[in-house]
This record gives structure tokens, C-alpha cells and sequence, in this order.
């Protein structure tokens, strides 16, 4: 927040007015830190919107934004294909850059972002990610601080009709980042790479892909090993027939409550002649103004084993089962959207306070290689090794100690 040694607000340029973009200027414009100071799209009605709504510029280039001199922070939201060079360009302009998940595609082009940011003195974070959940946050302060012992097994599982929702063509194509391993399965990882402390030593997995109209991966099932002993099994389907809400007090992902009503996505489907407008016209800025949700945001269920308790993120918070029984853990609220605030904190305090992000570029791009590792392994059937993890940061360097990337 603002205060009488950082009495500007960081000015935070928008790229991408999706459905990403779209919850990230709510986030935005919500949190005192920080004031938008323009956007870039392809697509002329969230553009209007958004400048409408803030009275500032709007454009359909990237470049440009990167150039506007009132921008110190580049939120990039572009289709994932794009992610690289996006980001690139955006530290080349000297930007800070929060860039969505996957960071990248191929472990190349993180490496290219990251040389990018390096080169700039520009702070990386790779975020919105669930990992950011105010409620993932809580389980991993618990068990990094020892308090329950050795953390044995993490179990995160989430059904969605992820896949039924309406796509651009690329979301369809594993080829250029669609599917379920580079939008979906990336939150699964960051959870459970936080909670374990981050070096996934090996992944065995399968993946399916069960509709021929939508070729791409729609469910997963993964097993993580940790350097640790730990293990995390990640299970997944955006198949829209169960989702797992109705196992986690009918809440939606972001924190709303919902009526259940499988294979819904499905048959709204049938009557969609066009799905890149369907999606611009029901997901993008300016096509809702959605309220604050009242309960917390997840990611399907997750479920930590330690030595001396069992914690479960839940609507409000967590709860704690131990031999004394079940313990439920409140969080508090903030007049923000939770998950989107913790990115922008984690933002503010490396560029304002020199503080080390968790999710840097180096973190980005592990998450990435278990992403590409459970491809591989459902290929090729077997396990794969991993080479480039990277733990969870312990302490927080001075603020004259800069990192960037």
C-alpha cells in the first residue's frame, strides 16, 4: 500500500482483456497499491470498456503499452503462444513483468524470459497461479514452520467442464498451450511444489484425450516424488460430468457460490456456432461486473498429510484434523479478489521493498518442466527425472540485495 516512502501508487498496464485480464483489473483496481494505467487487445469491446471505465489508453498492440512511459508493471495475459515473446519485449521496454500461467511453453523460451528480465534488472513473477490462494498460503506456512512435523503426501484432485467451455482454436491444440497440462494442471503443481517445498524429483503420469472434437489432453492422473520422500498425486478431468464442487461446499473456483449442474457446459455447447466471440462476448472485460466473491478461491480439493495433522483448504479457510479432533481455521478478507491480491502483493513488495519473489521466473519455469514432464511420461510410460527445480525461498534477502528473474 501506499505510505509516505512510496507515495505513488505503481502504474500497472493490463495485456490481454480475456477472462485472465478481466479478473486481474478487478483485482487491480480494488488494491491501493497500485492504478491501471492502460491495456492492450485485439478486440475492440473490452477495450472500450476499459477505457471507459479508467479514462486511460487503450490499443490493440502490445508494443505500445510496453512504450507508455506510466506503466512500470506489464501484466501479460495473452494466449500462451505468445507468452514469451510478450514478456521478453515487456522487459526489454524495462518493465516489471507478472506474467500468467504457463510462463512458457518450452524450457527454452523461460530461460529467454528470464536472460530478458536479468538484463533489465526487471523483477519476473509467473502468477496467477491457485498457489497464491490465501488458503494454500496458510497450509504452507503450518508446515514449513515444522509445527506438524514431517509432511508425508499432498492429494489435490479437481473436476471441471474445463474442456466444454467455449475455446479459441489454439486451446484445443496441446501444440500451441491448450489443453489441460498448460492451463489447468499448472495450478495443481504450484500448489503442491509450494506445499512440499518445491523439488520435484520425478513424475510418473497418463493423460487421456477422450474427445475426438476436442483433441486435446482433458484429464490427468500424476504422481509427484520430492526430494523430500514427500509425494503429491494430482488428478484432473475438464470433461463436464462431475465437478468437485459439490465436494467443496458448492463454491466455485473463485470463491462464489454456485448451483451444480452437470454436463451444463456441454449442451450450451450444441448452440454455439462461434466459439472465440462466445468467449469474448461471455468472459471478457466489460462483458459482466462480477462482485467480490464471498468465500475463498481454490483449485478443486487439496489435502495435506503431516505427521501430527491433515489440512484441507475449505470455503472460509482450512481445516485441521488431528487426534483432537477437527479444527476449523478462518481467513481473514480483503476488499480485493483474494489469490489476484497476494500476485499483486508479491509484486509490489519486490519493487517497492527489494523483497524476493517465491514465484520468479527460475519458479515458473520447474512448475513448467513437471507440466512438460507429465506429457512426457504419458508418452513414453514411464517415469521421467526432473532437472530443474528449485526449492521455496526460506529467508528474504536485504532490500539493497536485488533479485531479479
Amino acid at each position: 500500500m501506499p505510505s509516505p516512502s512510496d507515495p505513488a501508487p505503481i502504474g500497472l498496464g493490463i495485456a490481454g482483456l480475456g477472462m485472465a485480464g478481466a479478473v486481474m483489473v478487478q483485482a487491480a483496481a480494488a488494491h491501493g497499491g497500485y492504478t491501471l494505467r492502460a491495456a492492450a487487445d485485439p478486440h475492440p469491446a473490452p477495450r472500450a470498456a476499459f477505457a471507459r471505465d479508467f479514462n486511460v489508453n487503450a490499443c490493440d498492440d502490445i508494443a505500445a503499452l510496453c512504450a507508455d512511459p506510466t506503466v512500470e508493471v506489464v501484466y501479460i495475459a495473452t494466449p500462451h503462444q505468445f507468452h514469451a515473446a510478450h514478456a521478453v519485449l515487456a522487459a526489454e521496454h524495462g518493465k516489471h513483468v507478472i506474467l500468467e500461467k504457463p510462463m512458457a511453453l518450452t524450457l527454452a523460451d523461460c530461460d529467454a524470459i528470464i536472460a530478458a528480465a536479468e538484463r533489465s534488472k526487471a523483477y519476473l513473477i509467473v502468477g496467477h497461479t491457485h498457489s497464491f490462494d490465501p488458503a494454500i498460503h496458510a497450509m504452507w506456512l503450518m508446515i514449513s514452520c515444522g509445527a506438524l512435523g514431517r509432511l508425508g503426501m499432498i492429494h489435490s484432485f479437481n473436476y471441471t467442464n474445463f474442456l466444454y467451455r467455449p475455446r479459441r482454436p489454439e486451446e484445443l491444440d496441446t501444440a500451441r498451450g491448450g489443453g489441460i497440462l498448460f492451463n489447468q494442471v499448472p495450478h495443481q503443481i504450484d500448489i503442491v511444489r509450494l506445499l512440499g517445498g518445491g523439488l520435484v524429483r520425478s513424475v510418473r503420469a497418463q493423460t487421456t484425450v477422450l474427445d475426438p472434437a476436442r483433441p486435446t489432453e482433458g484429464s490427468c492422473a500424476a504422481l509427484l516424488q520430492f526430494e523430500n520422500s514427500a509425494a503429491a498425486s494430482l488428478v484432473y478431468s475438464g470433461y463436464d460430468y462431475f465437478d468437485s464442487d459439490e465436494w467443496h461446499f458448492n463454491v466455485s473456483e473463485r470463491g462464489a457460490s454456485k448451483t451444480l449442474d452437470h454436463g451444463a457446459a456441454r449442451r450450451a455447447l450444441m448452440n454455439t456456432a462461434d466459439e472465440t466471440r462466445a468467449r469474448t462476448e461471455t468472459f471478457a472485460y466489460g462483458s459482466s461486473q462480477p462482485e467480490l466473491p464471498p468465500y475463498q478461491p481454490h483449485f478443486g480439493i487439496a489435502i495435506a498429510t503431516c505427521e501430527k495433522a491433515e489440512l484441507r483448504a475449505t470455503a472460509d479457510g482450512l481445516m485441521q484434523y488431528d487426534q483432537w479432533g477437527a479444527h476449523e481455521i478462518n481467513i481473514g478478507r480483503r476488499s480485493s479478489v483474494p489469490g489476484r491480491h497476494q500476485v499483486l502483493d508479491e509484486m509490489l513488495d519486490a519493487v517497492r521493498h527489494g523483497r524476493r519473489p517465491i514465484h520468479d521466473g527460475h519458479w515458473g519455469k520447474a512448475t513448467l518442466e513437471v507440466a512438460l514432464a507429465i506429457q512426457e511420461s504419458a508418452a513414453r510410460r514411464r517415469e521421467i527425472a526432473l532437472k530443474h527445480q528449485v526449492e521455496v525461498p526460506r529467508e528474504e534477502p536485504a532490500p539493497s540485495k536485488r533479485r531479479v528473474g
